[in-house]
């Protein structure tokens, strides 16, 4: 837990301003529960938090609300609520980021209901003289904030972010210089009110669960700060990342093109700048090119060719061609280095932004994957550069006991792709969580395919689709510079849209949300409302716990597979007659696309002795025994794959979390069965898909 406060570990391993300063700002936190919301009201954010706080409130009318909270996906969870604690006082303590109050590892462990928090820090002016001279800003960036946050810098605003799943930045320069001013300090006072509901079903929560005691499929809830916070010395012109619009596409391997767009941000009107883009290989430069940034725009959009010539080639070191073997048509397609799991060879990237001077403002260091991905042959078929791709993927929620939904350390997160691979899987559908950029940089640099997903929400209203619709839009663009990532996944099971066979307001949410995803990036599939009821997808989903027989029946053949669902749910929706008389029309399986079986096994081992698990123990079915585990895990996969159906599936899970012990691995990492026995069996399901190819 350490390493979140050592300058050894940048948050963005995958964006890096070479020519930044930055320092962890992940010690010296406190917190204080605001449960009746007067701070605002008592000026917290001007006079500072104060040590504690009284309360005397009972249990209010929103609390009877949500013990009555009905969820059509999950009737069985009925009736939960958190109920507001009577006659308390909060006490001001320290708190460990980037971890939840929730979480041990936070120092505080509290599983109450606090819907207010409040956190705060002193925080220093980083800048060195040179750099406060040549005018260099100062940001406070924090990697995710569960949910919605305001920042205060020595009681004056500095801003504001809804969503807990993706990144912001916040600029404490001009709050520095006046504390300077105000003070005589080169220090100021920085607060954060954050505003987490335990019971607002239409926020978007993942498996975050909206009572006291986790159950089922739902875990431990997380509030406030959960991922690493920074401050950064900037220049004022500088170069954006992904989330502000630098999109580097690099699915056109028929051509060798990078297509690149980069924005740069605080650029000065009547001031010229120029943005160069080099691409090196293995330390060889391969191509290099300058545009100049027009007047009118805030970006350049630069076509870079990165094959390699012949002379390139030769004078290249010996490690491209052992990492990635010319003669193999997986590594290389016409001098171009491809991307893949078995081959992730990665272009490294130069960014620099010039003055109209010809002097360096701004260079970032970070890299690309050549990979085309291709879902529309008309063959059932998905293929990564023209080759059929077979997705073996394991459904990853990250968590971690001490931690909850932060890992331990950045390390953690290679170590979880390392203990997939182990076991035979080549990617992963990360579940109902936008994960640490971290995951994805390993994930692109181990070759590891990942499916993008969001956290949903439980309730559909108009709250609902403006911030659900805000934060994808804002996960996607962080992630889309990422090659590992190759499929997007909006919407799981129907959860936020529980009556889609007669709400067309539900209906066109999720057609929205398509449309919105393709033009954002049109280079990857979309899994519009994965397992079930799809209303427009590039991809055709289903969700199958079912023991092995069973699955191994409704796989053998198309039309089972299409065929109804989890409680008489249908694979696609029928049509839908409106108040005006039109008809919504049905929807159904394209022709020859994809099908994959993207959640099924869940299989719990019954606890040895009786008592054992505190009854809590869960899964979708048990296994008597670790070798009746195994017997059982082989024989769901080859219930997948031998109807000749499915290019890929997605095995739930990869480790058990709190009382969901259905993982291959313990909740602390520990193999529930022998890692190489998996691999054989993923390898066998992975065969039999190639051979039937033949």
């Amino acid at each position: 837990m350490a390493a979140y406060n050592s300058k050894d570990f940048y948050p963005r391993p995958d964006f890096v301003h070479a020519n930044h300063r930055w320092t962890p700002l992940n010690k010296g936190w406190s917190i204080l529960f605001d449960d009746e919301d007067v701070g605002l009201r008592e000026a917290w954010h001007i006079n500072g938090v104060p040590e504690k706080v009284s309360i005397a409130s009972s249990p209010s009318a929103s609390d009877a609300e949500a013990e009555a909270q009905k969820l059509a996906a999950f009737p069985e969870l009925k009736e939960k609520g958190f109920r507001a604690a009577k006659g308390r006082e909060h006490v001001k303590s320290p708190i460990n980021v980037p971890f939840v109050f929730q979480t041990p590892a936070s120092g505080v462990h509290d599983t109450g209901a606090h819907e207010v928090l409040w956190y705060e820090r002193k925080v220093a002016d980083p800048r060195e003289k040179a750099e406060i001279e040549a005018g260099d800003r100062v940001l406070a960036r924090f990697g995710a904030v569960d949910y919605d946050v305001t920042v205060w810098a020595s009681g004056s605003l500095v801003g504001q972010h809804r969503g807990g799943h993706v990144p912001f930045d916040v600029d404490i320069t001009d709050a520095l210089s006046n504390s300077w001013k105000n003070t005589g300090r080169e220090e100021l006072n920085l607060v954060l009110r954050i505003r987490d509901s335990p019971n607002d079903l239409a926020q978007p929560r993942g498996k975050q669960y909206w009572a006291p005691q986790p159950e089922s499929i739902f875990y431990t809830p997380s509030s406030g700060i959960w991922q690493p916070v920074w401050l950064e010395v900037v220049p004022s012109a500088r170069i954006g990342d992904s989330s502000v619009g630098t999109v580097l596409k690099s699915n056109n391997i028929f051509d060798g093109l990078l297509e690149a767009t980069v924005f740069v941000l605080g650029r000065r009107a009547g001031h010229g700048y120029s943005v160069e883009i080099e691409g090196s290989l293995h330390g060889v430069s391969i191509a290099k090119k300058k545009e100049n940034l027009s007047s009118d725009k805030d970006y350049v959009s630069i076509n870079l060719g990165l094959s390699l010539s012949d002379e390139q080639k030769s004078q290249a070191p010996q490690s491209i061609g052992q990492t990635a073997p010319y003669d193999n048509d997986n590594c290389w397609r016409e001098n171009l280095a491809l991307w893949s799991p078995d081959y992730p060879t990665l272009y490294d990237l130069s960014i620099r932004l010039y003055d109209s001077k010809g002097r360096l403002v701004d260079e970032v260091k970070t890299y690309t994957g050549f990979r085309h991905l291709d879902w529309n042959q008309g063959d059932r078929t998905f293929r990564l550069n023209g080759k059929p791709l077979f997705q073996a993927l394991v459904l990853d929620q990250g968590y971690w006991p001490e931690t909850g939904m932060t890992p331990p350390s950045p390390d953690s997160l290679r170590a979880d792709i390392e203990m997939s691979k182990k076991m035979g899987f080549n990617g992963c559908r990360k579940h109902q969580k936008v994960e640490d950029p971290v995951f994805l940089y390993w994930a692109d640099k181990l070759g590891y395919l990942v499916w993008g997903e969001m956290a949903n929400a439980y309730r559909f209203d108009e709250d609902y689709t403006k911030r659900f619709t805000q934060e994808w839009t804002e996960a996607v663009m962080r992630d889309i510079n990422h090659p590992s990532i190759v499929t997007w996944t909006p919407v799981n099971g129907i959860w936020a849209y529980p009556d889609l066979r007669n709400n067309i307001d539900q209906r066109n949410h999720i057609r929205s949300l398509y449309y919105l995803t393709k033009t954002l990036d049109p280079t990857r599939p979309i899994n519009d409302n994965c397992g079930w009821e799809h209303v427009i997808t590039d991809l055709s989903t289903f969700h199958d716990y079912s023991d092995a027989p069973e699955l191994a029946q409704t796989c053998s053949t198309l039309e089972s597979i299409l065929g109804k669902k989890l409680g008489g749910r249908d694979f696609f929706m029928g049509p839908l007659t409106l108040p005006d008389g039109r008809t919504d029309p049905r929807t159904k399986h394209r022709e020859g696309a994809p099908v994959l079986c993207t959640e099924f096994g869940g299989v719990n081992i019954a606890p040895a002795k009786e008592g054992e698990g505190g009854g809590r123990d869960w899964g979708y079915t048990t296994a008597s025994d670790p070798k009746d585990l195994l017997k059982r895990f082989e024989a769901l996969l080859q219930a997948v794959v031998k109807g000749g159906h499915c290019c890929g599936f997605v095995y739930t899970q990869l480790s058990d979390i709190e009382q969901e012990v259905n993982g291959l691995y313990s909740f602390d990492r520990r193999e529930k069965i022998p890692a190489v026995d998996v691999k054989k069996i993923v390898d066998a399901a992975k065969k039999v898909y190639y051979d039937s190819l033949q």
